[in-house]
Parts: C-alpha cells; sequence; structure tokens
C-alpha cells in the first residue's frame, strides 16, 4: 500500500472522530447535526447537478438511505447526550462490522472464518470492557450507540447496492447528500419546530465547519480506496476509535485510563478482523 493511501486513510479516522467530537461538545446537538448537514448540502449541490442524473432504479436506494441516515444523526445526538465520545464512539464503530457479521451469518447463513469470529469476540469484549468498571459507560448510551450501529450497518448495507444502480459513487454520494440534507431539517421541525441560525453565532460557524469536516472525511477515503486495497484501508480508518479518546482526553476533558484505552483498542483490532 503507498504512503499516498495510508495517509489519506489516518487522515479519514483523524476527521471522522474529530466532526463527532465537534457533535459532542454542541450545546444543542440535534441542532448541530443539522446545521452539520447544511454544510454537507451546499457543497453537494453543484457536484450534483455537474453529474449525471441517476436512473429511476438508484432512487429507492437513495431514499431509503438518506432516511436510515436520518435515523442514524438522531441516534447519534441521543448516545452523546448519555455518554463520552471516548466511550459511544468506539462502540458505534465497533458494532457497525459486528452487526454486518452477525447479520449475514444468522439471516444469510454466511460462514465465518477464523479471523471473523476473532473479530467478533474482540469487538464484544472491547464493548463490554468499556461498559464495566469504573468510569464505564451508561446503559442508556451503550443501547444507544449500538442502535446507532445498527442504522449505520442498515444504510451501509443499501449502499453497496444504490451505488451499483447508480453507476457513479460521486453521484451517488451528492444525491444522498442533497435528500438527507432536505430530511434531517424536516425531522428537527417535526422534533423541535423551527431551527433558528445566525452565521455570526460561533456555535453556528463551528456547526457548519463539522459540516465540512465530516465531508472531508468522506472523500478521504475515497481517495484512499483509489489508491490502494479496500481491506487494508478500512482497517486503517478503525483507527479512529483510538483517536476518538485521544480527542475526548485532550479537548473535552475526558477521563483516560489505560483501561479505556485498551477497550478502543481492542475494538480497532476487531473490527480490523472483521473488515480483513
Amino acid at each position: 500500500m503507498s504512503p499516498a493511501a495510508i495517509a489519506l486513510a489516518l487522515s479519514a479516522a483523524v476527521l471522522h472522530a474529530s466532526w463527532n467530537a465537534v457533535l459532542r461538545t454542541g450545546t444543542d446537538r440535534l441542532w448541530t447535526v443539522t446545521v452539520m448537514s447544511f454544510a454537507m448540502t451546499a457543497i453537494a449541490v453543484p457536484v450534483a447537478l455537474a453529474l449525471p442524473f441517476p436512473p429511476s432504479t438508484a432512487w429507492p436506494y437513495l431514499i431509503l438511505s438518506s432516511g436510515l441516515q436520518v435515523g442514524y444523526s438522531i441516534f447519534l445526538v441521543a448516545a452523546y447526550r448519555h455518554g463520552e465520545l471516548g466511550q459511544v464512539y468506539p462502540i458505534i464503530r465497533g458494532s457497525v462490522p459486528l452487526l454486518v457479521t452477525l447479520g449475514g451469518f444468522v439471516l444469510a447463513r454466511q460462514h465465518l472464518s477464523v479471523g471473523a469470529v476473532s473479530g467478533v469476540v474482540l469487538v464484544a469484549l472491547g464493548i463490554m470492557s468499556l461498559a464495566l468498571g469504573k468510569g464505564r459507560a451508561t446503559p442508556a448510551s451503550i443501547l444507544l450507540a449500538l442502535t446507532t450501529g445498527l442504522f449505520i450497518a442498515s444504510y451501509t448495507t443499501v449502499d453497496a447496492i444504490g451505488v451499483r444502480e447508480t453507476g457513479n459513487p460521486i453521484a451517488y454520494a451528492a444525491w444522498i447528500s442533497l435528500i438527507y440534507g432536505s430530511l434531517l431539517p424536516l425531522a428537527f421541525i417535526v422534533i423541535r419546530g423551527r431551527p433558528t441560525l445566525s452565521l455570526h453565532s460561533p456555535e453556528t460557524l463551528k456547526a457548519l465547519a463539522g459540516g465540512v469536516v465530516s465531508l472531508l472525511a468522506y472523500g478521504a477515503v475515497i481517495a484512499a480506496f483509489a489508491l490502494g486495497p479496500v481491506g487494508p484501508i478500512t482497517a486503517l480508518r478503525e483507527t479512529s476509535v483510538v483517536f476518538a479518546a485521544l480527542i475526548g482526553r485532550m479537548f473535552l476533558g475526558e477521563v483516560l485510563t489505560l483501561r479505556r484505552v485498551g477497550a478502543c483498542a481492542v475494538v480497532a483490532l476487531g473490527a480490523i478482523c472483521l473488515g480483513a
């Protein structure tokens, strides 16, 4: 794997953990994630207009994935309401490959390799370590984090089909951003009422910056996929759980014990085994 691909994958990991930190520090996290979607939509509009319109067969997947991502955003916000970045984020990231693997085994009777079994065990042990002992994650944050992971696993599965139907991954991602950027504000209005927005507010600027960072994270991993093999790149991206723990300590004042670092490392290793 080239140094450029490695650098891009690690950058994606840092950026992904960083925008989650922006969301975690928001005073109103549902408002923050909604404003973040505005930045994503603004960037996606010219990209979508410049590329071919998706075929009719792709639209069910575009709409379903966008709806699932709205659910993901709402549950992510709820998870951060009950738990710290260094606790919630590793559970979410680790649960996605875990749920996909277990779903394939239960629903499709897919064979589990030794690496997959090892990954399941490691992720489960890492999550249990975060849930036990002093400074453990609350039951509510664990349940919400696992539900968030389920939404991610679901829309990822839908996207795997939808991208093939669209025939252009960039166009697919742009239209996802547009539809998601329309549905999430509607969800906010239903839950809270009309959002207030001031471009002079530091919170608004921080949220908009978080939206740009989230797009950069996505772009970095897509660029890495173009330069190297998917398996190792995905594995490097999963180091984001360790970066999240470090960011939580340095910028959010979260407690960083050796046990928490070890648990994050075990989750990351398990996710690597599952993604290999």
